[in-house]
């Protein structure tokens, strides 16, 4: 007999087995290299099985002996679902890669005008829905364990404290895999990779019970029918109400249930892996299930009276001294309930963080949302307490019910809790007339009375008291928990089901016939409904250049500082702008949003874009989409409010273009009275210095000496001013000749910096970092000097700081090389940030020498290049960035 030593040990070897896969999955995919089979149909499928849970492992055993071939419905909802609504499912994958939906709370806030109140609203109905389930999974490997413990007679099993363990075990795994991303359209690799597994392993371990029970025991195929048709469970009694009630509930659930939307939509890699899953799940599906009767049929006919029918895949081997395809079941049973627990726990930690935890952060978050931080540690703590918490619900459901409930009941309740979003999620695909407040009323309603009627009746233990039980709320009849409106007679289950289901889609259609959407709303329904048409999502909203910024801070503190220049670049080279930070157009702010909303839902990403940006704004295009007979004034009245915004936006951009042009000309006529004074001065010097020297007669060799070198220097002055206007106007009118040649960037920099401080009455420091100094550069390596130097030069002149500092910092992005240099300085202002690159521009015409002209010769070299420089804003100084291809060859 197997120990439970020996249990013990190979349950740590598998977990161990599990972490490998895992972690080298997750490797795998992070190094950007995973193998084919990360990203098959074939995972996809497998992961599918996440379905597949104790309750159909050992519960459905126990179904079958006890109610006959009902326990087919467990199995024939998900194959009528994967057959006959494949299209469905696909349309449900498509908008949750388009919206980018965490959750399937995500999903129905964003079809309802990106609610949060009813994003937690449906949270908080999935957590309490789902916790009966962690509970059977708990349950069921607690007993698992009592079995082996039976025949042990060193060891016997404390199912408090087992429990307490493996819901702790459980939550360790789930957090190690399930939040090294925030990123949830980051694909788990390593959580779904070893789902896969355990699908194999449960699938294989319940084959090889089948088989051993049918060829083993029974004697054959022949011997085996006729020992089922001997048997209660031969008896063909088909309930037709509980049918009905059961499969519906299975194929609400397949859809429904958090850890089933993670698997089939969230961490979906293609589409068109439906298409392989609408037949390789069902056939899944088939095998696991094709030696349930004969199991339950055989451990009625030769296990002792009174044996739990739950526990025949374990007993069965046990009583016929088969103690390692024991063992083998106990490891499938103990795959089954781990998977779905780790999968169920990461999908409820992320609807928990995301919309309950989240919005409580941003409104305690006094400051608003482009304030420096990290929301990246807030929010991946919040999914790891979430975890445990929900492991922790598991385990007090357990406590609270005592665990004695058949499996297969416990799993009902929680597909019946669950199956409430059904409605809502349903009419919000097809109907564009379905609102928040119909999905709240419906959701509200339907999870009472699934609360009075089914979850607290099972608890016992005094939960709901016996007297209303009996009697009815407040001594009503009618308002039995198992006779609703006096109908009596029904199954607990069906009575359940009925009223619940039906009295959640009566308040859908009543609260959405009887309220009208918002605009969002409408926007959202359309980009829902007919998602293969408009995939894009809607576009709302409506900045400014001066947002950009706060933008780029707030996307810092989610995506982090990397992620989010990134896609602030590719925005920017995508807009074909040169400013350092791109234009926050309507396409673009609906981007960020969805990047957000990765990270944090729907509903908080559209909180803090909109605590930025504010303003709104649809497209004619989008509002024809949602136009119906009863909307037609609304929608012109839209119209006309579009266009005063687009008419309001058209005039701001022109009043700054005004702005622009008047600090130009003004710059300019600034610009040629300094040209002037540089000009005159030198020559003023000269002329005067050189008449001393030709009437002076008696000149000591000092002063002669004196005066020549005044005459040098004034003389040297000029001519770098005439340089500069020359070299500015030979690169404008494209008369400049580039000479490339090959060189290491840490060259150019050492001869930068050295030639901008050779006077050596400079204080400022240059750091460095040595990394990048061996990159190869094939460009003109003189005109890439001449930059340095003046980015170098230009942050000794005007750093305010009393230690002033120089970072120069380098770093490959593809195809391209970006330069930075970012001083410890006052930076500049905004106001200027503008114009710093034209000609005639002088920040500070006060402080410093020059007319204005390097960093407009700058910018026209790195143009030459095939590069670009630019202000980077959101550093501490100031800051510029030279940009510099790595691959494009460039035509002098």
């Amino acid at each position: 007999m197997a120990s439970l030593n020996v249990l013990a040990v190979v349950c740590l070897g598998y977990v161990a087995l599990l972490f490998l896969v895992a972690f080298l999955a997750d490797r795998m995919a992070s190094r950007g290299h995973s193998a084919r089979w990360l990203r098959s149909p074939l995972v996809y499928t497998l992961s599918l099985s996440i379905y597949c849970t104790a309750w159909t492992f050992y519960g459905a055993v126990g179904y079958a002996a006890r109610s006959g071939l009902e326990y087919i419905t467990i199995y024939l909802g998900p194959t009528l679902v994967m057959i006959g609504w494949w299209w469905g499912l696909r349309k449900l994958v498509r908008i949750g890669r388009s919206q980018r939906v965490t959750s399937i709370a995500d999903l129905l806030s964003a079809r309802y005008g990106k609610s949060n109140l009813l994003a937690i609203g449906v949270t908080i109905l999935a957590v309490i829905g789902t916790t009966p389930y962690i509970s059977l999974q708990l349950q069921s490997i607690t007993l698992s364990f009592a079995i082996f413990a039976e025949a042990d007679p060193l060891r016997s099993v404390n199912e408090t404290q087992t429990v307490f363990w493996v819901a702790l075990g459980l939550a360790v795994f789930a957090i190690l895999f399930g939040t090294r991303n925030l990123n949830a359209n980051e694909r788990h690799h390593g959580v779904v990779t070893a789902v896969a597994l355990e699908a194999v392993v449960k699938l294989v371990s319940l084959l090889a019970v089948g088989i051993f029970v049918v060829w083993g025991i029974a004697g054959g195929l022949s011997q085996t029918l006729q020992r089922i048709d001997a048997s209660s469970i031969g008896q063909w009694q088909v309930d037709g109400g509980r049918w009905a009630a059961i499969t519906f509930l299975s194929a609400a659930a397949f859809v429904c249930l958090p850890r089933m939307f993670q698997v089939m939509v969230v961490e979906n890699e293609d589409e068109r892996h439906l298409r392989i899953a609408a037949w390789a799940f069902p056939l899944y599906l088939l095998l696991i299930s094709i030696f349930v009767v004969p199991i339950a049929a055989i451990g009625l006919e030769l296990l002792p009276q009174g044996s739990n029918p739950d526990l025949f895949v374990l007993t069965l081997p046990l009583a016929e001294g088969q103690q390692g395809l024991a063992v083998l079941s106990f490891i499938g049973g103990f795959s089954s309930a781990t998977s779905m627990a780790i999968v169920a726990a990461m999908a409820l930690s992320t609807m928990v963080s995301n919309h309950i935890v989240m919005p409580i952060w941003l409104r305690w978050q006094e400051v608003g949302a482009s304030v420096s931080g990290d929301v990246r540690d807030v929010v991946l703590l919040a999914r790891r307490l979430s975890i445990a918490g929900i492991m922790a619900l598991g385990y007090l459901y357990y406590t609270i019910s005592g665990g004695g409930a058949a499996l297969a009941a416990i799993g009902l309740i929680a597909f019946a809790g669950v199956a409430q979003m059904l409605p809502s999620l349903v009419g919000g695909l097809f109907w564009r007339g379905a609102t928040r407040a119909g999905a709240l009323a419906g959701l509200t309603v339907g999870f009472a009375v699934w609360l009075y009627t089914m979850l607290l009746p099972a608890l016992g233990g005094g939960v709901l008291p016996t007297h209303i039980l009996a009697e009815g709320l407040f001594g009503i009849g009618w308002l039995k928990p198992h006779a609703l409106f006096g109908i009596e007679g029904l199954d607990e289950t069906v009575h359940a089901v009925l009223w619940s289901m039906l009295l959640n889609t009566g308040a859908f259609l009543i609260g959405s016939l009887a309220t009208f959407p918002s605009p969002l709303e409408r926007l959202q329904g359309a980009q829902f409904v007919d998602v293969f048409e408009h995939s894009s999502g809607p576009r709302g909203w409506l900045g400014s250049v001066a947002q950009a910024e706060d933008l780029m801070i707030m996307s810092q503190r989610i995506l982090g500082a990397g992620e989010a220049q990134r896609f602030f670049q590719a925005e920017l080279a995508r807009q074909g702008g040169r400013g350092p930070l791109p234009e926050p157009t309507p396409a673009f702010l609906e981007r960020l949003e969805r990047e957000l909303s990765a990270s944090i839902g729907a509903a908080a990403a559209h909180a803090m874009v909109g605590q930025i940006v504010g303003g709104s704004s649809v497209s004619v295009q989008d509002l024809m989409a949602v136009a119906d007979e009863t909307a037609q004034i609304l929608e012109y009245s839209s119209r006309l409010e579009m266009q005063s915004e687009e008419l309001s936006r058209t005039a701001r951009k022109l009043q700054e273009t005004n702005e622009k042009l008047t600090q130009i000309s003004q710059q300019k006529d600034a610009f040629l009275s300094q040209v002037s004074h540089e000009l005159r001065t030198p020559m003023t010097s000269i002329r005067a210095f050189s008449e001393i020297l030709r009437d002076a007669d008696h000149l000591s060799a000092t002063d002669h000496t004196r005066y020549a070198g005044i005459i040098h220097d004034e003389a040297l002055r000029l001519t770098r001013l005439l340089n500069d206007l020359l070299d500015l106007s030979v690169l404008e009118n494209g008369q400049v000749t580039l000479n490339f040649s090959a060189g290491r960037l840490g060259d150019v920099l050492d001869h930068a910096v050295a030639t901008a401080l050779a006077d050596g009455s400079a204080d400022l420091r240059v750091l460095r970092d040595d990394a990048t100094d061996d990159l190869r550069l094939s460009t003109d390596l003189d005109r890439l000097s001449q930059v340095f130097i003046n980015l170098i030069a230009n942050a000794e002149k005007y750093c305010t700081a009393e230690q002033p500092q120089l970072r120069i910092v380098a770093q490959e992005s593809g195809d391209w090389l970006f330069i930075d240099f970012i001083d410890n300085g006052a930076g500049i202002p905004p106001e200027y940030r503008t114009t710093i690159f034209e000609k005639f521009s002088r920040v500070s015409p006060e402080r410093a020498g020059g007319a204005g002209l390097g960093l407009a010769i700058c910018r026209e070299i790195m143009q030459r290049l095939g590069g670009d420089v630019g202000y980077l804003a959101g550093q501490e100084g100031g800051a510029f960035r030279v940009s510099l291809s790595l691959r494009r060859e460039i035509a002098a």
